[in-house]
């Protein structure tokens, strides 16, 4: 018995620890959190209200400033007096036109086929050439066809799909395009994922320039009938013709700061999501989730005045979709400002739906900051599940601030399959879009988001050796040599 009073006894003082690490009043602050989501959150409203009045919010066009308008008026709306906007410019992309036809080569017995163009394709080009099938599109897959790629086409699966890649890591869509092009491709066919006729969109590019070479996507069923041609046929011809537009345009992240007179403030939370997204649809998942749930976080403190040691910048993104180009200009900025030191923590929601843990991006000692906080939203709140994770990936805007030495997390949840097969796609609607999970995204955000703006000290920065001897361990070399971000 004695042994086991030892035992709990000193976990008791662990547990106490943990729940003084981060401030003495958090089992009744995040019940005024769970309260106040409950009966006043907008986060569903607001969504549908901008997916209704705006549409899509394309990085530098009339809907991207409208979205820009919104997110400034609503935040001042909460009492944001000091909501501004971070204008940058940048080269953007917009689609113009495309056809594909597909033809058995000397033949008059061709095919129209539904395709979209991929981000960053060039402004103008036409080509004709044979389809080579590329498999999955990862390294292996290009090295068995390598000697018949040079000025063909490159086609090639979104995802891992064939036997013999199982287990594999997926490569994203631009980081298989550079490797067409490496291998001599003249174009890029991506065969979507989704079973049917959805076709999805998104850069190909890996740095945010044009590419040399058109990129375009079909639909899974078309890429199922092509590889059928192509088996019976041999000789399958492409014929590409597209138009689209390159040119600088002006866009602005939306910030407003909360408590930005705390005690540690050169330590604030930056709490980001991109506030862009693509043009085949509204953007309600990709990335109303995420930007709309910060909104409603950021409404939650402000209504509740609720009281953090650091101070908390909450920023929408614009140019996520084409680069992460404002994520981009905000860390340059921050850079040559000498202001990035200042950062204590990046959090990004990207797809955040119905929330139920956290990635601590390979930090250990953020890890067990979110383990701990996490177990007590668990125990007040048993829909919370606590599930968290640790390890680092790149493609959003918490990749420039990891770039920079900056501890980041984030939030992790589950989408619907339905929400799922319209990523990036034409069919990414506010119908997708759950009240009640979204809403969770919000009171458990928000719960960790205090938690960590109240903790007696946050993850050091890594200098540029230690963030080069995180990122190897991480898996990530070889993707940002191939995205031309390695720089060591």
């Amino acid at each position: 018995m004695t042994n086991f009073l030892s035992i709990f006894g000193f976990l008791s003082l662990i547990l106490l620890s943990s729940f003084q690490n981060f401030g003495g009043k958090t089992e009744s602050t995040f019940k005024a959190i769970n309260k106040n989501v409950d009966r006043k959150s907008n986060a569903f409203e607001n969504l549908k209200l901008a997916t209704q009045q705006i549409g899509h919010r394309l990085t530098g066009s009339e809907n991207g400033k409208k979205a820009e308008d919104f997110i400034a008026n609503t935040l001042k709306s909460y009492g944001y007096s000091n909501t501004d906007f971070q204008p940058f410019e940048v080269n953007s992309w917009s689609r113009g036109k495309l056809d594909l036809v597909i033809v058995p080569d000397n033949s008059d017995n061709f095919r129209e086929v539904d395709a979209v163009s991929l981000g960053h394709s060039p402004k103008a080009v036409h080509v004709r050439a044979k389809i080579v099938d590329c498999g999955d599109g990862l390294y292996e897959d290009f090295e068995k066809v390598a000697v018949d790629l040079n000025g063909k086409v490159a086609m090639f699966n979104v995802d891992v799909r064939s036997s013999k890649n199982q287990g594999k890591k997926n490569l994203h869509r631009s980081e298989k395009t550079a490797l067409a092009i490496k291998h001599g491709a003249v174009a890029v066919i991506l065969i979507n994922k989704v079973k049917g006729d959805v076709l999805l969109t998104g850069t190909a590019s890996v740095t945010g320039e044009l590419i040399d070479i058109p990129a375009i996507c079909i639909s899974y069923d078309s890429g199922r009938n092509i590889r059928h041609w192509i088996y019976d046929e041999k000789n399958i011809t492409a014929d590409i013709d597209m138009l689209n537009f390159f040119r600088s345009v002006k866009a602005r992240n939306v910030r407003a700061i909360y408590n930005d007179k705390a005690k540690n403030a050169s330590e604030k939370i930056v709490i980001g999501a991109h506030l862009d997204s693509w043009d085949l649809a509204q953007g309600a998942v990709d990335n109303g989730l995420g930007a709309f749930s910060i909104l409603d976080i950021a409404r939650v403190f402000s209504e509740l005045k609720l009281k953090t040691k650091r101070p908390i910048e909450f920023v929408f993104f614009m140019g996520e979709e084409q680069g992460l180009l404002g994520s981009k200009a905000y860390v340059n900025h921050a850079i040559e400002h000498n202001e990035l030191q200042n950062i204590g923590l990046m959090i990004n929601l990207d797809m955040l739906n119905n929330c139920s843990g956290f990635n601590a991006f390979g930090n250990d000692e953020l890890k067990t900051m979110i383990d701990e906080t996490g177990d007590i939203i668990s125990e007040m709140f048993g829909e919370y599940g606590n599930n968290n994770s640790n390890h680092a990936g790149l493609h959003s805007d918490h990749e420039y601030f990891m770039l920079a030495g900056v501890p980041v997390c984030v939030p992790s949840g589950q989408l619907t399959e339905d929400a799922l097969n319209c990523y990036h796609a034409d069919c990414d609607s506010f119908d997708l879009i759950n009240k009640s999970e979204i809403e969770n995204n919000v009171k458990y955000v928000s719960m960790m988001l205090y938690a960590l703006a109240n903790a007696k000290s946050l993850p050091k920065h890594k200098n540029a050796e230690e963030t080069r001897d995180y990122l190897i361990p991480q898996n990530l070399k070889e993707e940002l040599i191939l995205g031309k971000k390695w720089r060591w």
